[in-house]
């Protein structure tokens, strides 16, 4: 079980059939095969070693499906790099990986120096995009054109295939091990339940290196469908490519998909190939359920619930489901390869209908976070994850989400972890305390809302906030509303309330 076997059945069954699209470049399965197992053989020749991390920070491309497949060719471990992150959150996780080689594309390229500089490590960067190369970095198109082919290593099972890096609650990221197994088991689950089309067209709007729509990837290979990529989500470029490649497949999360269906130039689209939709980070509302169905009239919607630590799927909310006021609600029912529970803090099953913690066990369970081994032993217990997030299950196995234990905000399908925004909010000079919120936002589902309190005679905007807190962390997990308070509610322990906050502010 390894991520480059479907590539194989593939190239045996259907060499002639179209792998990837993206922008003018259209690429069979048998041409894919060819072009991975060169850059293999390039990753190898500059010192690519069994195990070895290669990352890429890039937007969506046919290199990065060629860069994730070539690095287990190659008997490597990728590292997909955080396209949203600060030069300082990315530098950390390519130290913590010890990555000696990484890709980057047009975009990324001009960081090369102050990533070289932050990660001394760093032995060889290579150029993945369509502009000249960069000075002091490699060609990928040279690559592939002047190396050799080398035999697959065939790494799978439970073999390291990633280090997927999620925010950390503590204010740094963890990395999250995921096997071969792990990764394929999520994916061959989704597959089954029809979430996805046999050979279809799936697009990747949604970037590649998040979870789910790499984990979207792994399972249209193998149904041995075509990946269609544009190089980051954008309402018309998702509804141009629906049109012009017949797509038949997308995930996208509920931000996505309301800024596509309230679009003015909607109607200008025929988006009826468009055949499943997977959304997931957050529940879909009724109202935007009706538009989402006029604007793909003839999709099926589900949604996946999960998180990285489990590849990324623990449960699946079916198109059938969708019209239950009740069940709609809810984050679907155990996918075919997870096995759900939903336990007291003993770790005990709790009576169906009553608020526990969300617990998963299963062949899709990480392997372990890097270099945490406290961590990884307070999330796996006796084989299950411990998700961290509330939730209660009905007498039919439906999963409904009631609060995030972890205080994690989902904005625009982004994962933002408080207690690292908190961290860099209480650096501001006129900060005394500080707590992190969701706030229920109509563009992203939750905001980040920053509650603060000053020192005497200190003043504070909410713009000057946001630009201290974009010299430590990422755009999208920097406060987008602000309050100042004189107090905060506090527990007995003298902790901050936060779901009192959370009620004041809603």
């Amino acid at each position: 079980m390894y991520l480059t076997q479907s590539l194989h059945r593939n190239v045996q069954q259907r060499p002639h059939a179209v792998a990837t699209i993206c922008g003018t470049h259209t690429v069979t399965y048998a041409q894919s095969l060819d072009r991975v197992s060169r850059l293999a053989g390039a990753l190898r020749s500059h010192g690519v070693t069994r195990g070895d991390r290669v990352a890429i920070l890039s937007l969506n491309s046919d290199r990065y499906f060629e860069t994730i497949l070539a690095t287990a060719w190659a008997d490597a471990v990728t590292v997909p790099a955080n396209t949203r992150w600060s030069v300082k959150e990315i530098a950390y996780s390519l130290n913590d990986a010890e990555v000696r080689h990484l890709l980057l594309d047009d975009v990324f390229s001009s960081l090369a120096d102050e990533l070289r500089s932050a990660c001394p490590q760093l032995d060889v960067v290579v150029h993945c995009g369509d502009g000249p190369t960069p000075a002091g970095m490699l060609s990928y198109e040279t690559l592939i054109a002047e190396t050799g082919a080398i035999p697959d290593a065939h790494r799978g099972g439970g073999s390291l295939a990633g280090i997927f890096y999620t925010g950390g609650t503590t204010g740094f990221p963890k990395g999250v091990m995921l096997s071969h197994r792990n990764l394929l088991t999520s994916a061959a689950g989704c597959a089954a339940t029809g979430a996805w089309s046999p050979e279809g067209r799936v697009l990747h709007a949604a970037p590649m290196f998040h979870l789910a729509d790499l984990g979207s990837m792994i399972a249209h290979l193998l149904l041995g469908g075509t990946h269609v990529m544009i190089p980051a989500f954008d309402p018309i470029a998702t509804l141009t490519a629906i049109v012009e490649h017949r797509i038949s497949d997308s995930l996208l999360v509920p931000t996505m998909i309301q800024m596509v269906a309230d679009h003015p130039r909607l109607a200008e689209f025929d988006t009826s190939s468009l055949r499943n939709v997977m959304y997931g980070a957050s529940p879909i509302s009724e109202a935007l359920l009706g538009r989402a169905r006029a604007a793909f009239p003839s999709a099926s919607f589900a949604q996946g619930y999960g998180m990285t630590e489990l590849a990324p799927v623990a449960t699946i909310l079916e198109d059938k489901h969708h019209d239950d006021p009740v069940r709609r609600r809810s984050a679907g029912r155990a996918a075919p390869h997870a096995l759900v529970e939903i336990v007291d803090p003993d770790g005990n099953e709790v009576p169906r209908g009553t608020v526990g913690e969300i617990v998963v066990s299963g062949e899709h369970v990480m392997l372990a976070y890097w270099n945490k081994p406290a961590e990884t032993a307070d999330a796996i217990r006796d084989g299950w994850m411990h998700t961290g997030d509330g939730g209660y299950m009905d007498d039919e196995g439906f999963v409904f989400v009631a609060d995030r234990i972890k205080d994690m905000i989902i904005s625009g399908g982004e994962n933002v972890y408080s207690i690292e925004v908190e961290n860099v909010v209480a650096k501001h000079p006129a900060v005394t305390q500080c707590a992190v919120i969701a706030v229920p936002d109509d563009q992203w589902g939750e905001r980040v809302h920053a509650v603060v309190s000053l020192a005497p005679g200190a003043t504070l905007t909410l713009e000057e906030l946001r630009e201290h807190s974009k010299k430590e962390i990422a755009g999208y997990k920097v406060p987008r509303s602000l309050a100042i308070v004189d107090s905060f509610p506090l527990s007995a322990a003298g902790k901050i309330l936060k779901r009192d906050l959370r009620k004041q502010y809603a």
